[in-house]
């Protein structure tokens, strides 16, 4: 069926359930509006639950692999089918995205058929007949395996619980003869300490403790905790940004129930990333984390396909890059042996700083040294970090185009220049880009080295008491408004894209931050700091969650549209094109920028008729 004619084709489908019993006329039409398309091994031929299809698919040639359940689609395939066998119409009927999935398993040939055409053959008592026997099919499918959604499920082998004053050397012991790579040592009022395999080489071989050392002093006692009930993409999460090897699981009561670890995640329907991040952590050379990092957005789509959420799939991504920049710095360093890693902590800024990273983010860096660095090495430093960001470059990930690099000098600073800097930035803002340079680094987050060196952060934990720097900050955050488009530009036809992070995410990003620095709080996300600000009066509670809603919506649809712009070859892009808008698209776009400029314009008035220090006054007092 090299060459597939309407004819070939309407005698194919009349050999075939659910059209065999149409007349021929419809098969006729069929025939005539069907988009014939071949296939390569493994290429994908559908994806129905990222978008609605719009077209009922049949296999003439080959064979095709299909999953029903998005849960499961790293597993074996739910069916492969054959020629003859149809797919697509359950995403048709419903305009709805569920599913499925179809990959081709060889050489494969598929006729697509309009809806508008092959609806009459899903209609009659032969399709009826066929769509109840494929419901049924897939109910039996759906029911019959786990989902493994939370953290509970995660769980399968008892836990070893030591006490704080066993010897290091019988604790060694007992994990051999249970085939464990960790213990949990129990420090009471439920709290826990962790000894891995890793930990006792280090203590006992490494640095020659004696064999009887009690486990206290061997374990790692700061090791965060998740609970029964939690989601397995939350605790993946957790795993990526502390780069932990082990997570400890309590109860409501705090009793330690078990321990889960990165290879128990690959059971989980949410942690299509665990592969790719040990991939990443353990990159042997520059451009292995190269080749490894352009994965990344094919396990975005993944999550994405798989059901969780999007600020989910934005956070784990976020923690993904944390994961190439530590490895970038670690493999050039290596090469550096007169430069040491522990006279500096790496900083995230930006969108990656607030853990909001999507795949058009710049990577934005600055970087803190201790005061004692040789003042002579410091060029060197810089000249390696600049290599850092080439080697992110390769991977695929922009330094930001206005220079906030850790390459730079304004960007890499002692501790002590940081302190001096941010006290001259907060007494007066409005000199040496001040106001600017304080909005950076607020959000910068410590990503590598030690956090507790760095003072870009605490040095702003005053900025509220600064009343005037408070007001130029807000007349900063307010300056970028909040638009789709003018009648003006609709008339004209100027209005044929949106700049989504212009025009709507980076107001509420820009209002968010300084909410959050008027009422005191050190939080990042933009969501957590419209929370911790809301019911003030500037920003009353209504408002901040009208605002947490339109961030959460305008973020789904960026990073959806962008997994669509890589799949068609495009760089991803804060540019939407209005045509491949769909109108309920739009119309969540209009109303997300109505509401963040009514709170614009809320913010303003206030400032303008109510004294600064009611600002963060509870709102109505």
């Amino acid at each position: 069926m090299a060459d597939l004619d309407p004819a070939a084709l309407e005698a194919f489908l009349g050999r075939h359930q659910p059209f065999a019993t149409l007349d021929q006329t419809a098969l006729a039409a069929m025939a005539n509006a069907a988009r014939v398309e071949r296939y390569a091994a493994g290429e994908l031929v559908l994806d129905a639950f990222l978008d609605p299809s719009v077209e009922t698919f049949v296999v003439i040639e080959g064979e095709v692999d299909l999953w029903d359940d998005r849960d499961r689609i790293l597993e074996a395939a739910d069916e492969r089918l054959g020629p003859g066998a149809v797919f697509g119409f359950s995403a048709m009927l419903t305009e709805r995205s569920v599913g499925p999935r179809v990959v081709a398993v060889g050489e494969v040939t598929v006729a697509a058929i309009p809806a508008a055409v092959v609806e009459p053959a899903l209609t009659s008592p032969e399709g009826a007949r066929f769509l109840a026997q494929h419901l049924s099919a897939a109910l039996r499918r759906a029911t019959s395996g786990r989902s493994y959604s939370l953290v509970d499920e995660l769980i399968v082998t008892d836990p070893l619980i030591v006490e704080p004053t066993d010897s290091a050397y019988d604790v060694a012991r007992r994990m051999t003869e249970r085939d464990l790579s960790c213990a949990v040592v129990a420090l009471g009022d439920a709290r826990f300490g962790i000894v891995t395999d890793g930990l006792l080489r280090q203590r006992l071989i490494v640095q020659r403790m004696p064999d009887s050392t009690p486990v206290a002093s061997v374990m790692d006692s700061s090791v965060p905790i998740v609970r029964l009930g939690d989601s397995a993409a939350e605790a993946l999460i957790l795993l990526l940004e502390r780069e932990l090897e082990f997570l400890p699981v309590l109860d409501g009561t705090g009793e330690l129930r078990g321990v889960v670890a990165p290879r128990d995640f690959a059971v989980s329907p949410t942690t299509a990333g665990v592969s790719l991040h040990e991939q990443l952590r353990r990159a042997a050379t520059v451009d292995e984390l190269g080749s490894r990092s352009r994965q990344i957005t094919g396990m975005l789509t993944d999550l994405l396909a798989r059901g969780l959420s999007s600020d989910r799939v934005i956070a784990i991504y976020s923690a993904v890059l944390d994961t190439i920049v530590r490895r970038a710095i670690q493999l050039v360093f290596a090469s550096h042996q007169e430069l040491s890693v522990d006279d500096f902590t790496w900083l995230s800024l930006g969108s990656n700083g607030r853990r909001e990273a999507v795949p058009s983010s710049d990577v934005d860096s600055a970087v803190a040294f201790v005061d004692d660095v040789t003042p002579s090495l410091i060029p060197g430093y810089r000249a390696a970090f600049a290599e850092v960001h080439a080697v992110l470059a390769g991977a695929g990930l922009s330094g930001d185009h206005n220079g906030a690099t850790a390459p730079r000098p304004a960007f890499s600073r002692t501790n002590a220049e940081w302190r001096a800097a941010g006290l001259e930035w907060m007494a007066a803002p409005h000199k040496n880009r001040g106001a600017i340079m304080a909005s950076l680094l607020v959000d910068g987050r410590p990503i590598y080295g030690d956090p507790g060196l760095t003072a870009v952060s605490r040095v702003f934990s005053e900025l509220r008491r600064h009343r005037g720097t408070m007001r130029l900050l807000l007349t900063e955050s307010l300056a970028r408004r909040a638009k789709f488009h003018s009648m003006l530009d609709v008339l004209t036809r100027r209005a044929e894209t949106f700049d989504i992070k212009t025009y709507a995410l980076l107001p509420i990003v820009n209002l968010a931050r300084w909410a959050a620095l008027s009422v005191g709080s050190a939080v990042l996300p933009t969501t957590d700091r419209l929370r911790v600000a809301a019911g003030s009066e500037m920003l009353p509670t209504e408002s901040a969650e009208n605002l947490i809603e339109a961030f959460q919506v305008l973020q789904r649809l960026r990073l959806r549209y962008q997994l669509l712009q890589i799949q068609r070859a495009e760089p991803p892009s804060d540019l939407l094109t209005l045509e491949r808008l769909s109108p309920i698209d739009r119309s969540v776009v209009t109303q997300a920028v109505r509401e963040i400029a009514s709170a614009q314009r809320r913010m303003d008035n206030v400032a303008q008729y109510v004294p600064i220090g009611a600002w963060t006054a509870p709102a109505g007092s």
